[in-house]
């Protein structure tokens, strides 16, 4: 039987690829255990990681027939919200390729992610209240960091679905691709960030994600290690000789 996450890795990548065609990419416990597996490998081994779906869909939503029968236990033990939080707090950037539907959990593993690019026919929301929950991995309070709270609390009370051109305008993706072009934008997005030093990519994450209350000390002491690393060294004395070589 296939896995329902395909993983192709690369020298400085990881391409994680959602395939469960049966259900439209839905994700279900089998998911959620390779995403854990793969956040394991990513922090012992930091790669940028390329997130998309199979099939012209990222995630149609969470798998509603394993929802269904979830209890408040469940709710509780937080089974998707704890793989979407490690997938944040990943060392290197998280990149999600979006193709057609990202819904419910499906929009939330993208809300995870540091880049969003899309599709013409992305379809990305949060339908759950509908269903008689709430959008409880993440999107109450990373929605709102996305596209502000006025348009996060629209979504969100209405189950409205942003459209590409929507989700472009609101800055919910960054940009819109054909299809056929939507993963290499996405390794293009990559090849820039591995132009640049890990470890200032890695550093520039952890201040994104500090909270407010850690700024700006946090970049100050993220900085002076930059300031002793050899590769600051090395890349601003290359940036300098070639510019006396001009």
């Amino acid at each position: 039987m296939a896995e329902a996450l395909r993983i192709e890795r690369h020298a400085d990548r990881v391409v994680a690829t959602l395939d469960r065609p049966e259900s439209r990419n839905a994700i279900d416990q089998s998911t959620i255990d390779l995403l854990h597996a793969l956040c394991a490998e990513l922090e012992s081994e930091p790669k940028t990681l390329i997130l998309t779906g199979a099939g012209g869909v990222f995630a149609s939503g969470a798998d509603i027939a394993q929802l269904r029968d979830r209890t408040a236990a469940d709710a509780r033990a937080g089974i998707n919200t704890n793989a979407f939080v490690r997938v944040r707090a990943l060392p290197m950037p998280v990149i999600a390729a979006i193709d057609g539907y990202a819904l419910g959990g499906g929009a939330e593993l993208a809300y995870a992610a540091d880049l969003r690019i899309g599709t013409p026919t992305v379809k990305i929301g949060n339908p759950e209240t509908g269903l008689g929950i709430i959008a409880a991995a993440g999107a109450t309070w990373r929605l709102p960091q996305l596209v502000g709270e006025a348009r996060a609390s629209e979504m969100l009370l209405t189950g409205r679905i942003l459209d590409a051109d929507t989700a472009l305008a609101w800055g919910l993706v960054s940009a819109i691709h054909p299809s056929d072009d939507l993963l290499p934008a996405a390794h293009a997005l990559a090849d820039r960030i591995a132009a640049n030093d890990p470890l200032a990519i890695r550093h520039t994450k952890t201040a994104l994600l500090a909270p407010a209350a850690d700024h700006p000390v946090i970049e100050l002491e993220l900085q002076a290690e930059l300031f002793e690393s050899p590769e600051k060294h090395r890349r601003m004395t290359a940036f300098l000789d070639r510019r006396k070589a001009r």
